[in-house]
């Protein structure tokens, strides 16, 4: 059993409204999956998936051999240790924007020229799947990506983690990326062909979000389930750690911008009752103010209700 997958190339076709159908259904019942037929030609994908490869052969994996998790596993399996390394993950990582393109890896051949062009693609991509949510939950058009500006046009944050995980020698001893929902908008994945490792919570199990060539997957994060007043749901998700096999994932976050104010979309809310105050599921917020919380607390989600930090903004 995997997570469900949408033939994207049939929303610009006879077959939309099934095709839309079955990302709303998706949205509300999965919060993940994946497209194929996206439009992200292959070409482009292959040489992704070479100079993320490269790079991180020639640029990171001989810091990562000397990094926290590597040392803390060591000092376990030294000690003969029973105890599971709970702080850290095992997972290499670096962050690309716009706004730090001066940071990005510099050695490998064709890194960055290639990764500018895959996040431009992307960013279309991201936009058409926010413009099919809005059309969904009967939104106007363009409803989202102008609730993540916060008004001010293309100040939303678009962001690329690339990951690497490691084979891990001992995977019962730590996590390669710990449960979490994610804290903004809409996360598009493009994974492994291969090694598996990504699981999401359906229904209190634990679901492979199974490897499939060249896919992109999608999950909505936590801003998503806010603005639709919890019609889409932010699902709990985590990364598994393999003795076989490396495994790299390069996920983009499509997030409101910082100052952008966050809340239920009012046309969502039931007008014909007289206190609608009953039916607002999440309160206002800003969203720097939210990230903030997250980033100091990985326990802050809509998951955790004795950690939900956003009751404090309830009137």
């Amino acid at each position: 059993m995997g997570i469900p997958v949408v033939d994207f190339s049939k929303v610009d076709g006879k077959e939309r409204a099934d095709a839309l159908a079955l990302i709303d259904r998706y949205c509300q019942e999965w919060g993940f999956f994946q497209l194929i037929n996206h439009g992200i030609s292959e070409e482009l994908l292959d040489r992704v998936k070479k100079v993320a490869t490269e790079c991180y052969k020639l640029e990171r994996e001989a810091g990562f051999k000397n990094s926290k998790p590597v040392q803390l596993l060591n000092e376990l399996v030294e000690n003969n240790s029973d105890e599971k390394i709970e702080n850290v993950d095992w997972e290499d990582v670096f962050l690309l924007s716009d706004e730090n393109d001066e940071e990005w890896p510099s050695q490998t051949i064709g890194f960055k020229e290639t990764m500018k062009e895959y996040r431009a693609e992307l960013k279309k991509l991201g936009h058409k799947v926010m413009e099919i949510m809005d059309e969904n939950l009967g939104l106007p058009k363009g409803y989202i990506k102008n609730a993540f500006d916060g008004g001010i046009d293309n100040t939303a944050f678009f962001g690329t983690k690339v990951s690497h995980y490691p084979p891990c020698p001992h995977p019962e001893k730590v996590n390669a990326l710990r449960a979490h929902t994610d804290a903004g908008g809409v996360v598009l994945l493009f994974q492994d062909d291969e090694v598996k490792g990504l699981q999401m919570l359906k229904d209190g199990v634990w679901t492979d979000v199974q490897p499939l060539k060249n896919a992109i997957v999608i999950n909505t994060g936590d801003q998503i389930e806010v603005l639709s007043n919890g019609r889409y749901k932010s699902i709990l998700h985590r990364v598994v750690p393999q003795t076989d096999g490396q495994r790299r994932s390069i996920a983009s976050f499509y997030n409101p911008s910082l100052k952008a104010t966050i809340q239920p979309a009012p046309q969502l809310l039931d007008t014909k009752v007289e206190n609608t105050v009953k039916d607002i599921k999440y309160p206002r917020f800003v969203f720097e103010i939210y990230i903030c919380l997250f980033m100091l607390n990985k326990n802050f989600n809509l998951k955790n209700q004795d950690s939900n930090l956003l009751q404090q903004y309830k009137s």
